[in-house]
């Protein structure tokens, strides 16, 4: 098993449906059949469509996944779908690079440059670490890391605490200090209570704190003397 970066466009060549299924040709079986059993993250691209000259695509890793299987694809020859479970978008879309700091270490070149060849494989076989980081940055404010990023300042929010498991002792962030790889890191993605946290900020962020029906904002007042 090893994890993967699946990249899927706006509005995909292929079949794709990310929550279900990624549909890929059979160049990049060897590394989706790598990857069964095991994580991988959701990469959209800077083109949007399969037109060379499209653009609008955001550059970031979006959200993971856990993939299940492998399926041909009856209507189209060679080309296969990986049916996936426990799709969660990321409360925080990651950038393919931070600062000097590329999430994926092939898609750097040694003089520091972006790797364009490496980067053109819609399929991208990643280490552990690497995907530990990208995990994080998109779910910092979920396990403590970091706050909320909200469009407006507004009434100050509550910060959420660090799961069980999740204390800064046992999580240095991001690049700053070596990785150290636990498996039950990776579970909490499966857990109710980590799952029901992160959809909840998503939703938040995605709505802006506004109901959708009243328009009414639902920030949270903290007591200046909580």
């Amino acid at each position: 098993m090893t994890k993967a970066v699946f990249t899927t466009k706006v509005s995909p060549v292929y079949d794709d449906l990310p929550e279900v299924r990624y549909h890929f040709p059979k160049s990049y079986l060897k590394q989706v059949s790598e990857a069964i059993d095991d994580w991988i993250v959701y990469y959209e691209p800077r083109r949007s469509t399969g037109d060379l000259s499209s653009s609008g695509g955001r550059q970031v890793y979006f959200a993971t996944a856990r993939v299940e299987r492998i399926i041909p694809d009856e209507l189209r020859v060679d080309h296969f779908y990986a049916e996936v479970s426990n799709y969660l978008p990321f409360v925080r879309p990651v950038p393919f690079k931070e600062g000097s700091h590329y999430f994926e270490g092939n898609l750097e070149k040694p003089d520091g440059s972006t790797n364009k060849g490496a980067f053109g494989r819609a399929v991208r076989n990643i280490k552990d670490s690497e995907f530990d980081l990208i995990w994080q940055a998109g779910f910092g404010h979920v396990i403590g890391l970091e706050e909320r990023t909200r469009p407006r300042p507004d009434a100050p929010e509550e910060p959420m605490q660090p799961l069980s498991g999740f204390s800064e002792a046992q999580q240095p962030f991001l690049y700053d200090v070596p990785f150290e790889q636990d498996r039950r890191i990776v579970e909490q993605l499966v857990s109710r209570p980590f799952r029901d946290r992160a959809f909840s900020a998503a939703v938040k962020s995605a709505y802006s704190d506004t109901c959708a029906m009243s328009g009414i904002k639902l920030t949270r007042l903290i007591h200046p003397a909580a």
